[in-house]
């Protein structure tokens, strides 16, 4: 498929992208303050700002999305037809950096919980996760 658009209205169009607040992070918000935490958002102070953090028991969540992060297996994580080469190596940096951080958190002791897209996209299913966190939880206070 040919881009119709020029380089100008293309970069206008990327730049109106949301980074945060987008459905899935919002769906597990909601679930988990069901459940009775409290957390902060865009933690500014952790590397890679996650987008969910439980400083109480110093957990840090990412909700990622497949497309942009390369989630193995999923359908959402094709590579766009134009510009291979280009998107390729903007993915392999996405997923670079994204182990880097999570070791920079795991290294200064956080506990990093990486959701993805796919597995947020309705609110049971986010629901079910936030149990799946609450569960991670309760294991920390066993141990």
């Amino acid at each position: 498929m040919v881009d119709t658009l020029t380089p100008a209205q293309r970069s206008e169009r990327m730049s109106r992208i949301r980074s945060g607040n987008t459905k899935p992070e919002v769906l597990l918000r909601l679930a988990l303050h069901r459940l009775g935490f409290r957390f902060r958002l865009h933690g500014r102070h952790l590397p890679g700002r996650p987008d969910i953090v439980l400083p109480k028991y110093k957990m840090a969540v990412f909700v990622h999305g497949c497309f942009w992060h390369r989630h193995a297996g999923c359908k959402v994580a094709t590579t766009p037809k134009s510009n291979t080469e280009f998107w390729l190596e903007k993915f392999d940096r996405n997923v670079a950096r994204d182990s880097r951080v999570i070791e920079e958190l795991e290294g200064a002791g956080w506990r990093v919980i990486v959701a993805w897209e796919c597995e947020l996209d309705s609110p049971a299913k986010a629901a079910a996760y936030a149990c799946e966190i609450a569960g991670r939880v309760r294991r920390i206070g066993a141990a």
